[in-house]
């Protein structure tokens, strides 16, 4: 059995708000307690903040080196200002960083392929600043031959229907905070 936290519930919250958030909780916690408990019962009270203080220290290691908001709007808004072809060779130095081999392809699907380590990944991102994405392109992407992986490559985020066929066909989403750390 797995256990699953409730998307809204106060943990989750925490887990995606700024780390700061948790510990400020941990100190208005101990506070209060030092303020209204009996000296004894301090450290029991205290102790009540040990949840908020764990996952403020699991938000700040999830959230470190990680670009600010205004980075990420800041690095889409450049990328949204590229030419296609100046946006593609952005995007394969990006991938070449990374250690893959780049090869630029013409093909209706796909713009790069990735090969490393023996697997080949092909990567879409003709239409990298629609406005929305629709399935068509993840189709053609989906029954593009010759590749272990798929990725397509967005500046905005993709509907939801988009998303859940990219998930079920095994295609791998770069879009929005992603794409600004991989262009980063």
């Amino acid at each position: 059995m797995k256990l699953k936290m409730a998307k809204n519930s106060l943990f989750a919250v925490l887990l995606r708000s700024p780390w700061w958030v948790s510990m400020l909780l941990v100190a208005a916690f101990s506070l209060v307690s030092v303020a209204m408990l009996p000296r004894a019962y301090v450290p029991f009270g205290v102790m009540g903040a040990l949840p908020f203080l764990v996952i403020g220290l699991i938000a700040a290691q999830r959230q470190w080196g990680q670009p600010s908001p205004a980075q990420v709007a800041d690095t889409l808004a450049q990328a949204a200002a590229l030419p296609a072809r100046a946006f593609a060779d952005k995007l394969a130095a990006a991938y070449t960083a990374q250690g893959f081999v780049v090869t630029r392809l013409n093909h209706p699907a796909a713009d790069l392929q990735l090969a490393k380590a023996g697997f080949t990944t092909l990567v879409a991102c003709k239409r990298w600043k629609a406005a929305s994405h629709g399935l068509e392109p993840l189709r053609e992407l989906a029954a593009a031959p010759g590749a272990d992986q798929r990725i397509y490559v967005s500046v905005v985020p993709v509907t939801d229907k988009a998303r859940a066929f990219a998930q079920a066909q095994g295609i791998g989403l770069v879009a929005d905070a992603e794409l600004a750390r991989l262009l980063g």
